[in-house]
C-alpha cells in the first residue's frame, strides 16, 4: 500500500513524524507537507501565486501552501504515482465536533476524498489547547497503523473521511475505540485584545468553546471516556430534510 502523508502543523512537527516512523513500518510511505506550520486552514488553496516545493529527503516534500494544497499537488501531478491512501496528521489538538470546519489536518484529508482517495485525518487530544504539552504521540500513530490495517483487510469507501481524535493516555489507558458522531460547542470565548509596541489595537481569536453537545455517541464524550473517536465524514452539507420547507418559504 502506497500512504501519502500530510499534516497542518508542518513537515517538521513532532506528530507527522511519529504517523511516518509508524505507517513506514507497514506501508510505502510519501509525504507532502506544509513548510510550516498552517493550522487552522481549513480547506483553502492557494490560486493566485504559484506553490514552491522543496525535497528534504527521500519521497519527502516540504511546500510553501496549504494542507488541501499539498495533497491536491501530491495527487495531480507532483507524484509518479497515485497513493492508494491519504493520512492527515497527527494533529497537535483536537479536531472535535465543529472544529472539523476550520481544521487543516481535515482538510488536507477532505482533499484525497475530492479526489477519490479513502483518507484519514488523526489527532491527538489532551487536556488543554495547548499542543506542546500532548506526550503520547506513539499512541495516535499505534491506531493510525491498526486503521490502515483495517482498511487493507476491508476497503473504505472513498466518499469516506475517518475522523480520527486519540486521547493523549498510553496506549494500554486507552478504553477503546468507538464509531462516534461529531458533537458541537458552545460560541467561542470572546476575543482578546491587546496593543502593540506602537499602542495600536491588536486582537487575538479567542480559544474555542467547551463542548455544548458532548452526550453519550458524540466524539467528545468518547474522548472524555479515555476512548477512541472514530467519526465518519461526508463532504454534501446540503440539509437534505429542510428543502422543500425552503421551496415553501420562497413562495411566500
Amino acid at each position: 500500500m502506497k500512504i501519502l502523508v500530510s499534516n497542518d502543523d508542518g513537515y517538521l512537527a513532532t506528530g507527522i513524524n511519529a504517523l511516518i516512523d509508524a505507517l513506514e513500518k507497514v506501508a510505502d510511505v510519501v509525504v507532502v507537507a506544509p513548510d510550516r506550520n498552517r493550522s487552522a486552514a481549513s480547506n483553502s488553496l492557494t490560486l493566485s501565486t504559484p506553490l514552491r516545493v522543496s525535497q528534504y529527503g527521500k519521497n519527502r516534500f516540504k511546500v510553501d501552501g496549504t494542507p488541501s494544497d499539498c495533497v491536491h499537488l501530491a495527487v495531480t501531478g507532483l507524484l509518479d504515482e497515485e497513493p492508494d491512501l491519504v493520512v492527515s496528521g497527527i494533529n497537535h489538538g483536537a479536531n472535535l465536533g465543529d472544529d472539523v470546519i476550520y481544521s487543516g489536518t481535515v482538510a488536507a484529508a477532505m482533499e484525497g476524498r475530492f479526489l477519490g482517495l479513502p483518507t484519514i485525518a488523526m489527532s491527538l487530544v489532551g487536556k488543554t489547547l495547548v499542543g506542546a504539552q500532548l506526550t503520547h504521540f506513539e499512541t495516535a500513530a499505534r491506531i493510525a497503523v491498526e486503521l490502515v490495517k483495517k482498511i487493507e483487510r476491508a476497503s473504505l469507501a472513498p466518499d469516506t473521511v475517518l475522523n480520527v481524535n486519540v486521547p493523549d493516555l498510553p496506549y494500554e489507558e486507552l478504553t477503546g475505540i468507538r464509531a462516534t458522531r461529531l458533537g458541537f460547542r458552545h460560541k467561542s470565548e470572546q476575543v482578546l485584545t491587546d496593543t502593540d509596541p506602537y499602542g495600536r489595537p491588536i486582537y487575538w481569536v479567542g480559544p474555542a468553546g467547551e463542548g455544548q453537545d458532548a452526550g453519550d455517541g458524540t466524539d467528545f464524550h468518547a474522548i472524555e471516556q479515555g476512548a477512541v473517536a472514530i467519526t465518519p465524514l461526508k463532504v454534501d452539507l446540503t440539509r437534505h430534510d429542510a428543502v422543500p420547507s425552503i421551496a415553501d418559504w420562497l413562495k411566500q
